[in-house]
């Protein structure tokens, strides 16, 4: 109950070459684990950040079986740890769609489970339009997933904005998010709707998320963080490859819980 565990966010700037971004992430991972982390997140779509989003429908893997697939096990049973892959494109029963799905690959480099992002994003402010529908299938399961030392409820990027996905039960410690966040909804949006998913449900939170700019212009606002149970932001990369590392401590969670016990009062 009371050994901490190092928890790391990782950062990517990922371009449109897949052999490029698989080679940047597999630094990164070894990086962390070096430093000690037992569970590592890749953020969204860390795979491929291309110009042309069909490209995603192309790139789509039967799941279980597939070259970045093989990739992530391999990863995470070379440096026996817990890996979430970010996102990965898994193919669906929809035309030219696929599913934006975070697996988590174990020590044994099984894949452990898998969750299918449920809320697609869509953005038009009249200049930059974004509409994750058009190649994306929706889930429709929320997926919790067990790391030995925690439990973990997985999300994706725009899942962030529907706080109902992190109140259903069962209870858990610890939330994932992979993340694309566009430059200027992270802004107004990323550091407030962070921290109020982690004091809201009195857990560790760790966020990793693109950053910079991609072929084809647009631009994702980084700030990757490991957040505490009260709220605290306890490491970010601001910008830039790299990451966000930092303890996860069974002790401190239990004792905000105690202190206030907010989910123990909770009526609705």
């Amino acid at each position: 109950m009371s050994q901490s565990t190092l928890i790391a966010a990782l950062q990517l700037n990922s371009g449109d070459d897949v052999a490029a971004n698989l080679a940047l992430a597999s630094e990164l991972v070894a990086e962390a684990a070096s430093r000690g982390a037992r569970y590592v997140v890749l953020p969204e779509y860390f795979y491929w950040m291309g110009e042309d989003e069909n490209k995603r429908v192309d790139l789509g893997e039967p799941f279980g079986n597939g070259p970045l697939q093989q990739a992530m096990s391999n990863l995470a049973e070379r440096h026996q740890i817990y890996l979430a892959a970010g996102t990965l494109p898994i193919v669906s029963p929809i035309a030219n769609h696929v599913y934006n799905s975070q697996l988590l690959f174990g020590p044994d480099g099984h894949c452990l489970s898998r969750y299918d992002k449920i809320h697609l994003f869509g953005f038009d402010d009249g200049t930059l339009r974004y509409q994750e529908s058009d190649v994306l299938a929706s889930g429709r399961q929320i997926t919790d997933y067990d790391l030995g030392f925690a439990h973990a409820r997985a999300s994706i990027c725009y899942d962030l904005r529907f706080p109902e996905l992190y109140r259903s039960a069962p209870a858990y410690e610890l939330i994932s998010m992979a993340a694309a966040f566009t430059y200027p909804t992270g802004q107004a949006h990323w550091h407030a709707l962070l921290r109020a998913r982690a004091i809201e449900n009195q857990c560790y939170l760790v966020a990793s998320a693109q950053t910079g700019t991609h072929p084809g212009g647009k631009q994702t606002f980084g700030h990757s963080l490991v957040i505490d149970p009260w709220g605290e932001i306890i490491d970010e990369c601001v910008s830039g490859n790299g990451m966000a590392i930092a303890e996860y401590n069974p002790e401190n969670l239990a004792q905000i819980r105690q202190k206030l016990p907010a989910l123990a009062h909770r009526v609705l």
